[in-house]
């Protein structure tokens, strides 16, 4: 098929599958970095535009307005090219600097909130009060407002049937990040409507405050909820069967040994999926087809959890868990 416009490109994603020694298990890995913008948030961000526009929240030519890490400001502004519609990313310092340039390489306005916040604070409390300004305040603009908006989830719909025809045999388990709680929620509910014994687990940062657990600063990018804020209205607590959480040293301990062992750059908060999908394999916890989400690439990342400098500086290296991985996928000795 020839296609016309970049965000035909969304979707089609393939997959691949690392095997357990041992266990009769495998981890399969859905590689959502292969959409054109780069990750998974791809999906949902045209789906919160088409809803906009069809719902005539936003008018032709108007400015859409959204607090983002990075993903869901380079899946708008790719939306936003497609539909001839302006965009306005509310940012933090907290954002992978490789986002905020590929933000502004699509044409994207960037601006960021004022505030003393610390280098592992990620300030969406702030973000959203200035994006919700924004959009109140600029002609013809609209705040979309990604964790209560509705068309948020329903952006991954085809991302189930996708993966429902690849794995053909079927799908044991899912193990995915929660942030805004749209991804976790769309593939948690629509693989449950196709096999109700399919285990669901939500990975969050350590530190985050989606599943009640006292709040802390934390490094990992666009995922969790931080202290203060609350958690989005999209997110389905009833089809997640268990919550877990990851910290930043297990999180880009993985992402940088996924790169080095299997050639496959992933971003942080994959690496803390696929971490948690490895323990719970391990353990027995989770058995058959486990699958999870490349959410994004590791290539937005060289500069901060690939950089040698950036993780010794933040004592976030810890060779044990290089070591824990090669005993999982490679050695006998499964220690935890």
């Amino acid at each position: 098929m020839l296609h016309t416009t970049v965000t035909q490109l969304i979707g089609q994603t393939p997959v691949m599958s690392i095997e357990v020694p041992n266990r009769d298990s495998c981890l399969v890995l859905k590689f959502e970095k292969n959409n054109p913008g780069g990750s998974m948030k791809d999906r949902m961000a045209r789906s919160m535009v088409v809803a906009a526009l069809r719902d005539e929240r936003l008018a032709p030519g108007g400015t859409i307005v959204e607090s983002s890490s990075g993903n869901t400001g380079i899946g708008l502004a790719l939306a936003a090219l497609e539909f001839g519609l302006r965009f306005i990313a509310v940012v933090d310092h907290h954002a992978a600097p490789d986002k905020i340039r590929m933000m502004r390489a699509l044409g994207a306005e960037i601006r960021y909130v004022e505030g003393d916040f610390g280098e592992d604070e990620v300030a969406v409390v702030e973000r959203q009060r200035l994006a919700a300004q924004l959009g109140a305040q600029l002609p013809g603009a609209l705040f979309m407002n990604q964790s209560d908006n509705p068309a948020n989830p329903e952006g991954y719909a085809g991302l189930v049937e996708e993966l429902m025809a690849q794995l053909s045999a079927g799908i044991d388990a899912f193990v995915g990040c929660v942030g805004t709680g749209g991804s976790m929620t769309a593939i948690a509910q629509g693989l449950k409507w196709h096999n109700p014994a399919v285990r669901t687990v939500a990975v969050e940062p350590a530190g985050s405050i989606v599943f009640g657990k006292p709040g802390h600063p934390y490094y990992q990018s666009g995922t969790g909820t931080p202290a203060g804020d609350e958690v989005g209205k999209v997110l389905d607590y009833g089809c997640i069967d268990e919550g877990v959480q990851v910290t930043d040293i297990q999180a880009f301990e993985t992402a940088r040994y996924v790169a080095r062992r299997k050639g496959l750059l992933v971003g942080g908060s994959t690496g803390g999926a696929i971490y948690k999908a490895l323990e719970f394999i391990v353990t027995g916890k989770l058995t058959g087809t486990v699958v999870t989400m490349i959410i994004d690439g590791g290539e937005k990342y060289l500069s901060t959890i690939f950089d040698d400098e950036w993780m010794a500086q933040r004592r976030l290296f810890d060779p044990r868990i290089a070591t824990r991985l090669d005993d999982w996928l490679i050695g006998t000795t499964h220690s935890i």
